[in-house]
């Protein structure tokens, strides 16, 4: 598989150290010198790539799909913070005939937290006398409060749970990505927490990805699929 990797950060170099050692290929690196080149240019060098992963910053995000769905580059779309309303987004990845996948999260652990939290909200569906909740932590120079993953995982808990789940953020010193749920009551209390210790988590979760939507077509979003692409893998 050859890859094309937007953004050169921390992530862009750990998703690079991951993808060879699957034996991937990096074909294409772009990084923030290259938004001063034209679009024609980049698009040439993405159109010899299977599949594109962006982890550089969100007021990029709009130009770097626009150049995926040109070169007809299949892109899994990790950088968070960014908005774009769902149906503008599908409607431009149709009308490219392209591929796009995006997530708040492409943790693996995550993922599977989101669905622990989805089951322990059903259990407390009918027990009025336990209040959720739902904190998270993170560094000081994490902008998104509260984060797409915590707006996720409030989503989750409050339609499993059938009632409003409220959110607090701290964004503090050298905090690594924590999120709890919990659930409180007069007589005890219940918590579930997730810490992501490394962004190897997040690299390895976007290398599936990327294996995952080569040959398909569409939008889609990480936490739908990620019964599918798991199937079959060992992480």
């Amino acid at each position: 598989m050859k890859i094309a990797l937007i953004g050169y950060g921390a992530m862009g170099q750990l998703v690079a150290k991951l993808a060879r050692d699957r034996e991937y290929e990096i074909a294409v690196t772009l990084t923030s010198e290259d938004a001063k080149r034209s679009a024609d240019e980049v698009v040439d060098e993405l159109s010899d790539c299977d599949v594109a992963i962006d982890f550089s910053v969100a007021g990029a995000v709009p130009n770097n799909i626009a150049v995926c769905m040109r070169a007809g580059v299949p892109l899994v779309e990790g950088t968070t913070g960014w908005k774009v309303e769902a149906h503008e987004l599908g409607r431009a990845v149709a009308e490219a005939n392209g591929t796009l996948i995006y997530g708040s999260n492409f943790s693996v652990g995550a993922q599977i937290f989101f669905r622990i939290a989805a089951s322990a909200a059903e259990l407390f569906q009918n027990l009025n006398s336990y209040d959720a909740y739902i904190e998270e932590a993170h560094h000081k120079r994490k902008r998104d409060a509260p984060s797409g993953t915590a707006l996720q995982l409030g989503e989750i808990v409050a339609n499993h749970l059938g009632r409003e789940v409220p959110i607090s953020s701290t964004r503090a010193g050298h905090i690594p990505g924590t999120h709890r749920v919990g659930f409180d009551s007069h007589a005890d209390h219940i918590t579930l927490e997730h810490v992501a210790r490394s962004r190897e988590g997040f690299a390895l979760g976007a290398l599936m990805a990327a294996k995952w939507i080569e040959g398909r077509k569409g939008l889609y979003e990480f936490s739908e699929v990620f019964d599918a692409i798991l199937k079959g893998e060992t992480v």
